[in-house]
């Protein structure tokens, strides 16, 4: 089964994106920001990290650019937005630092599933 870290400050947020994750087979994690996030990574084997961009303490363009270069083979979903018009600029630079796709919010349980399930591929419970 695979296992997801999600990482986002908004904990409404972050437990509605686990509660989907949970409901369609997934292990998941939560972090509130970049450094939980490191600390489980460090702890926890992991196959996805979904990780918003805006947070305190580290933000997810550090985060992804240290773990890229740490964990190369880690999954990545970058989100962003909250109507936010900086929001596009965020999601660009954070597939520039290494996302592999990214989210802008808000999106449907369907967006967030297919976008999970198109990088986990094989590991998918289904």
């Amino acid at each position: 089964m695979a296992r997801i870290l999600v990482t986002d400050d908004n904990v409404r947020l972050r437990t509605a994106i686990r509660d989907i994750l949970t409901q369609a087979g997934y292990e998941v994690e939560t972090a509130g920001n970049g450094i939980e996030a490191c600390q489980i990574l460090g702890r926890v084997p992991v196959d996805l990290l979904i990780t918003d961009i805006v947070m305190p303490e580290k933000e997810g363009i550090q985060t992804i650019a240290g773990l890229r270069r740490e964990r190369p083979d880690l999954r990545i979903i970058a989100m962003s937005g909250d109507g936010s018009d900086g929001a596009s600029f965020y999601l660009e630079m954070a597939r520039e630092f290494g996302a592999d796709v990214t989210l802008s919010k808000p999106f449907s349980r369907a967006q967030l599933l297919e976008a999970v399930e198109g990088l986990l591929g094989a590991a998918n419970p289904h």
